[in-house]
């Protein structure tokens, strides 16, 4: 198992502070959750079936003709592998850790390559992996440049998959409408930007061929029926979508001011973190879990390539206590 941000009871477990009393800010999910709606006993007593709505609240809502939802867009990155023969892989990285995981498992060459390395490699790949924007870098890739590569793959049997789990906030970005064309595959996660992760719901949008061999490989009833009338209930109330990217934006532009002030500029990130590398990453993450904050720590082979990412604060009070967090590691780190 590879590792992940919010291993909170590890952390708690690891440095003697009782669950309750951390500030977690390693992960990348949105800190205000969507209200869960009444769950009919129905929900819980029968299989989920397919034709309740959720599908297509998912197709208005990205903007679709069709989609596969899964538990998860983790199980459509585990899937996926397995519906197609050995070939080469690209993974647009550093990235998140389980696309060159779940392709190596599976037995395909798997190369991870930086941005500025694309061209030089795609006419060798079979598939090109790329999560925009990216975590945790933050690294956004046009829809231009990103459709360009998928024609070159596609002319040889390619595929680009693209990785969209933190694009709810800019969704005019998205490549969703663009999966009517051959190869192109696209993921999307569902708990983050709802702030609802732990209702394990994403969806994969591709063509019909590609979603039906999916569909067979993962198996029937994948979604839960509660995780179904929760998703599209969310998924239908545009007001609350509009209320939760202001307030994205807002932390976003917080969160960056914040860190500037102690001399910790992010080199990147977007709605949901910001991502900084930085030598004294390891120190500062030290010093905050110390102290009950939590982020998320990526080590690198030497300091200086260490970096950190910060969630956003919840609220006013969180706001306060990574302030003074950051005040402290300053005066004892100048």
């Amino acid at each position: 198992m590879l590792e992940h941000g919010g291993r909170l009871r590890a952390a708690a477990q690891h440095y003697g502070i009782h669950l309750a009393d951390w500030l977690d800010l390693s992960t990348g999910i949105a800190p205000w959750s969507w209200p869960i709606p009444e769950i009919p006993t129905r929900a819980w007593a029968r299989l989920p079936e397919t034709d309740d709505g959720l599908e297509a609240a998912a197709c208005t809502y990205y903007g679709v003709s069709r989609l596969l939802p899964v538990s998860g867009s983790q199980a459509a990155i585990q899937a996926l592998p397995r519906v197609r023969s050995g070939g080469r892989v690209g993974v647009l990285s550093p990235c998140y850790a389980e696309h060159a995981h779940a392709w190596r498992k599976n037995g395909f060459v798997v190369r991870e390559v930086g941005e500025q390395e694309v061209e030089y490699f795609l006419d060798s790949l079979d598939v090109l992996v790329v999560v925009n924007p990216n975590n945790p870098t933050g690294l956004h890739v046009s829809a231009e440049r990103l459709l360009e590569w998928h024609a070159r793959l596609a002319e040889r049997g390619g595929w680009l998959v693209v990785d969209e789990a933190f694009m709810d906030n800019t969704p005019g970005m998205s490549l969703a409408a663009e999966t009517w064309r051959a190869g192109l595959i696209v993921l999307r996660s569902f708990g983050k930007f709802f702030g609802l992760a732990g209702v394990r719901l994403g969806f994969v949008m591709a063509e019909p061929v590609l979603l039906r061999m999916l569909a067979q490989e993962i198996g029937p009833w994948s979604v839960s029926g509660p995780t179904r009338i929760i998703g599209q209930v969310c998924l239908s109330d545009q007001q609350g979508q509009a209320r939760q990217r202001e307030r994205c934006e807002q932390a976003r532009a917080r969160l960056v001011a914040l860190l500037d002030r102690y001399g910790l500029s992010p080199q990147g990130g977007c709605a949901l973190f910001q991502w900084l590398v930085n030598p004294e990453a390891q120190t500062l993450y030290e010093f905050c879990a110390q102290r009950g904050v939590l982020l998320r720590l990526f080590k690198g082979d030497t300091p200086e390539t260490s970096s950190l990412r910060f969630g956003l604060p919840c609220d006013e009070a969180d706001w306060l206590r990574l302030h003074d967090v950051l005040l402290e590691y300053r005066k004892e780190y100048p």
